[in-house]
């Protein structure tokens, strides 16, 4: 039975700490803590270097590994495949973090802040003044200080750092293993002995180079850059164009002939995505039935339809319309095959193809304003400024009573934030709340459990020089074009998939 082997796993966890609190007593000890940081080259109290110590006793390190071995196969076994399939093929992206980390001298620069630990603005400061000098820190891709937040907020929720407020954060026992020793003056002035007299740690990471264009901007003046006057090039210049030796953006590069296989994988994957949420969420993320007969949901960038068509499906009262490049739209229908087809011949779901970066044109049959616009995994993918542009061309289109409906990720913090002082924004601070109380152990954001939103996020970035974003991001962003968050709903609690409506202001 597979509770008994839960139980099993269970009871060898308390075995095995049993085992490592009687070695640590003996000697009037405590384990150390992941909290507090462990400098090899700094000075220690005697308690420190004997806890320290202790790890190596051979009962310490075969407990450990017992611990290790059976809370990894209890999370295989309880967590869902999907969640822990993604934790490790987007495992990439943690350790460009890692290496992130160790190339900007993170560790040293909060090595000398202290516990108290250092905002990620002054964070960016410290990794601009110790650029190498042929770096181009203002390059428009280059590093800045949201994205550096988003870097460093997946190292924290993954253990490498801590996030001791929102945007504060400092080294914890993981990241001070990766300290060179070297002061930041001394990386400033003589930055090719970081790894001399060390213990090799932060010289052997290093062994895996980072592109600095993911880090910092084009290292030299002959990098390729964007041609502004090519409307289908990327408005930013992401990784991925460095990948795939292209000046294109990700979807019209997708749309080229010779990827014609990718967009239909592209396409299908899409389907995929359903897994982040729980079964027919989107059903629950909105109240569908309170819709009027006849009121019509327009999926923006939907797709095939993959998300929206379950609310056909359900709610017979509701025309769907997607709207996607006609690269898209044209192979939609034959996508889904027979089954589908009755949906579609009905009207009750069809496709129509449209640019959502230009305005929202032609009207709707009959000039009506839609009911529901959805924005399905879209914000993600674009940096603000377009994103901003497609939310104000909907807006531009709404009517007084049309809601928005944004399907996202919502990431919390890696500590507790100041709650709400007022009645305004319950809306955003009910779903921004830890999830767990204050004096539980956990990380408020679940910690590795919630790892692969955030590793979703650095990809984003690598993709598109975008992010998923944060409660408050998701409001500022929402309102600069024209849209004030009215309800949040979680799919779960403790779920980082969320649906936001939104309403006109």
């Amino acid at each position: 039975m597979t509770i008994a082997t839960l139980r099993a796993l269970h009871a060898a966890i308390g075995t095995a700490l049993d085992d490592i609190e009687r070695v640590y007593s003996a000697q009037a000890l405590d384990f150390p803590s992941l909290d507090a940081a462990f400098y090899a080259t700094a000075p220690h109290t005697p308690e420190e270097d004997g806890a320290e110590a202790l790890r190596g006793d051979p009962e310490v390190d075969r407990a450990t590994k017992h611990i290790v071995a059976a809370c990894g196969q209890m999370s295989a076994l309880v967590h869902k495949p999907w969640f822990g399939l993604m934790a490790d093929a987007q495992a990439g992206q943690l350790a460009a973090a890692i290496r992130f980390m160790e190339t900007a001298n993170v560790v040293e620069i909060l090595k000398e802040a202290g516990p108290e630990g250092m905002h990620v603005k002054d964070i960016y400061d410290a990794i601009l003044d110790l650029l190498p000098k042929n770096v181009e820190p203002k390059h428009p891709n280059g590093l800045n200080p949201v994205g550096l937040s988003h870097i460093l907020r997946l190292l924290a929720t993954a253990h490498y750092l801590r996030e001791v407020k929102p945007d504060v954060f400092t080294n914890n026992r993981r990241s001070s293993y990766i300290d060179s020793g070297k002061t930041v003056a001394q990386l400033r002035d003589a930055p090719h002995t970081k790894y001399t007299d060390t213990d090799g740690v932060a010289a052997f990471v290093a062994l895996w180079h980072v592109p600095r264009v993911f880090c910092f901007g084009r290292t030299s003046p002959d990098a390729p850059a964007p041609d502004s006057d090519n409307l289908e090039v990327a408005h930013s210049w992401a990784p991925f164009n460095l990948a795939f030796e292209t000046k294109l953006g990700y979807f019209p590069w997708l749309e080229l002939p010779e990827n014609k296989d990718r967009l239909n994988r592209f396409g299908h994957a899409m389907t995929g995505t359903r897994q982040w949420d729980v079964q027919g969420g989107i059903l629950r993320g909105f109240s569908w039935d309170e819709l009027p007969e006849g009121a019509v949901l327009v999926d923006v960038g939907g797709g095939i339809g993959a998300q929206s068509i379950q609310v056909a499906e359900a709610h017979p009262h509701v025309r769907v319309l997607v709207e996607d490049r006609i690269q898209v739209t044209s192979a939609a229908v034959s996508a889904w095959g027979p089954d589908k087809a009755p949906l579609f011949e009905s009207g009750r779901m069809a496709y129509r193809a449209r640019d959502f970066l230009a305005p929202f044109a032609p009207p709707l049959e009959g000039a009506a304003a839609p009911a529901v616009f959805l924005l399905r995994l879209v914000l993600h993918d674009w940096q603000d400024q377009e994103a901003v542009k497609i939310l104000r061309h909907l807006r531009e289109a709404a009517g007084p009573d049309t809601k928005l409906l944004v399907g996202d990720m919502l990431l919390p913090y890696a500590c507790h934030a100041p709650g709400s002082q007022s009645g305004e924004d319950d809306a955003l601070f009910s779903v921004s709340k830890p999830f767990v109380d204050a004096d539980s152990p956990l990380l408020p954001n679940l910690g590795r459990a919630s790892i692969p939103g955030y590793l979703i996020d650095i990809m984003m970035m690598g993709m598109f020089d975008a992010r998923e974003k944060a409660v408050g991001e998701m409001a500022a962003l929402l309102l600069s074009a024209g849209w004030k968050v009215a309800e949040v709903r979680r799919s779960t609690p403790g779920a980082l998939w969320a649906y936001t409506t939104a309403v006109p202001v």
